[in-house]
């Protein structure tokens, strides 16, 4: 069996258009990845970035304009709606709700169009909502509905779970609260794909992720992956007869204020050669940091090395 074949989630050179001539715009540009089964894959990017427009095509709302799309392997999520739809939950950005129903007579009434769904105190108790199942809609915070949306995604016990910036509007508790959900329901083998444009969240949650930038995927893999390609840095204070330039440091060296950077690829290395240094020297470090590569800065870079070529990019899709 092939890597797409045993794959829950695998877009193929994916292209989604808005209008047509002259006022066509390529919202997502030849998007490709591969979702492994129990696996959560992140897409990371700013708003606008093609996140919201992908998660669409993932769920069978709209067609590609090229490229193709399969679930479970070999399911097309339009033409195969019927067989998908019992084996997937989603979380979309705003959720339809009916304002005069309470929490409770709401995840009831979703209920009613799922098969086998699961207990409804056992859902609202999932998204933490227990305690609000008697308040209406229209009475719950930004937050509360993010949570309800999530127990109404689950409901059905999906194999696949379609997450699209699941914790925007919630508060740290309630970001922190969905969180542990979201790792429970991994645990437990569903296979999840999020969007989000909080970088915390992805690198606290996600096994693999790709970083979306003008519709594009603009760098993918696991953070660490991704992060090792960008610098590292060390950090002290220097003092006494000594300066930059009798530093043993393969890296960029500067000084501001008494403190020196060293921007290195080499951290590991650097660092060690650096310590030995001062210790044969007898010299003081002071509050001596090694700090590596933070997803932020790669992020950072990723989207800034992509923004120049994006016009040519778009000139191209627009002429096919």
């Amino acid at each position: 069996m092939t890597q797409e074949e045993n794959s829950h989630i695998q877009a193929t050179d994916v292209w989604r258009r808005y209008g047509r001539g002259k006022n066509a715009f390529d919202a997502v540009r030849g998007v490709s990845f591969t979702v492994a089964p129990g696996q959560l894959f992140a897409l990371l990017g700013t708003n606008g970035a093609g996140k919201t427009s992908t998660v669409e095509l993932l769920e069978g709302l709209a067609t590609p304009h090229r490229g193709h799309i399969r679930l479970f392997g070999r399911l097309d999520p339009v033409t195969d709606r019927g067989r998908i739809r019992p084996r997937t939950g989603a979380m979309l950005q705003e959720g339809g709700f009916i304002s005069h129903l309470t929490v409770q007579e709401s995840v009831e009434m979703w209920a009613q169009l799922v098969s086998r769904p699961r207990p409804v105190a056992q859902a609202l108790e999932l998204a933490g909502l227990s305690h609000r199942a008697a308040v209406m809609v229209q009475n719950l915070s930004g937050g509360e509905k993010r949570r309800l949306d999530l127990a109404i995604a689950t409901l059905s016990h999906p194999e696949v779970l379609f997450l699209d910036e699941p914790t925007a509007g919630m508060d740290a508790e309630g970001r922190h609260a969905t969180w542990r959900l979201v790792r429970e329901l991994r645990e437990a083998g569903t296979t999840i794909l999020l969007t989000t444009h909080y970088l915390e969240e992805a690198e606290s949650l996600a096994d693999r992720l790709a970083i979306m930038h003008r519709g594009r995927i603009a760098g993918a893999g696991t953070v660490a992956q991704i992060v090792a390609d960008h610098p590292s840095t060390l950090s002290f204070g220097l003092t006494g007869q000594w300066s930059v330039h009798d530093l043993p440091v393969s890296g960029t060296v500067e000084e501001q204020n008494g403190r020196v950077t060293v921007t290195t690829s080499q951290l590991q290395k650097d660092a060690a050669r650096l310590l030995a240094w001062a210790e044969d020297n007898d010299v003081a470090l002071d509050r001596f940091t090694a700090r590596p590569a933070s997803l932020e800065e790669a992020f950072i870079k990723i989207a800034g090395t992509h923004e120049g070529a994006e016009d040519t990019h778009q000139q191209d899709g627009e002429r096919e």
